[in-house]
């Protein structure tokens, strides 16, 4: 399967702020799903911004495609692409993911005085609450159907937008950036 490819700086900026927010609206979908269908709570916005999305899953998919698409692009027998290539992909994402939540806690801990998911404290292993090793194979699993099924798609998508991708790159830029003032603006009171 040939796979986009920008040609510039510039492409490559704006293809990869629109996986980005395509990742952080998966993100926020699955978290609101998780919420609604699986542990049955009720829905609650589980953003930190106003919109629709969950940006940690997006910055998490960036650091995949940063950390892993040499793997992606890496060609090999059946055993690679079937067994070596997966394996690797599921503990490499599975760390990566498991990082990020890890710092994203800490982060807005201090910026806020809390992280706005639930506490792992009922998790058989976890640390401090902030992590656990259930939520981190979902991470790894996540990560493979990020790389392996949604990637590919998501590629073909910014590509067929062709001379338009600046356009919508740019609207979507403003919306974002908008979220974020008003966001911020409305916790300050």
């Amino acid at each position: 399967m040939r796979r986009f490819e920008p040609q510039t700086r510039q492409e490559a900026v704006q293809a990869l702020f629109l996986y980005f927010l395509l990742y952080s609206v998966i993100g926020w979908i699955y978290e609101v799903f998780l919420e609604v269908v699986v542990y049955r709570w009720g829905y609650s916005d589980r953003g930190v911004l106003l919109g629709p999305y969950c940006p940690v899953y997006g910055v998490g998919a960036l650091a995949f495609l940063l950390c892993f698409g040499w793997l992606l692009k890496k060609r090999g027998g059946a055993l690679f692409r079937w067994v070596v290539r997966p394996l690797a992909l599921f503990v490499g994402c599975m760390a990566v993911a498991t990082a990020i939540e890890l710092v994203t806690s800490y982060i807005l801990e201090a910026l806020t005085g809390a992280w706005p998911w639930q506490t792992y404290v009922d998790y058989a292993i976890n640390f401090q609450g902030r992590i656990a090793l259930s939520p981190s194979i979902r991470f790894g699993l996540g990560g493979l159907l990020f790389l392996l099924v949604l990637q590919p798609l998501f590629e073909k998508l910014v590509e067929a937008l062709g001379s338009r991708r600046k356009i919508v790159f740019w609207v979507l830029v403003v919306i974002f950036a908008l979220d974020i003032v008003a966001t911020v603006a409305l916790s300050l009171g």
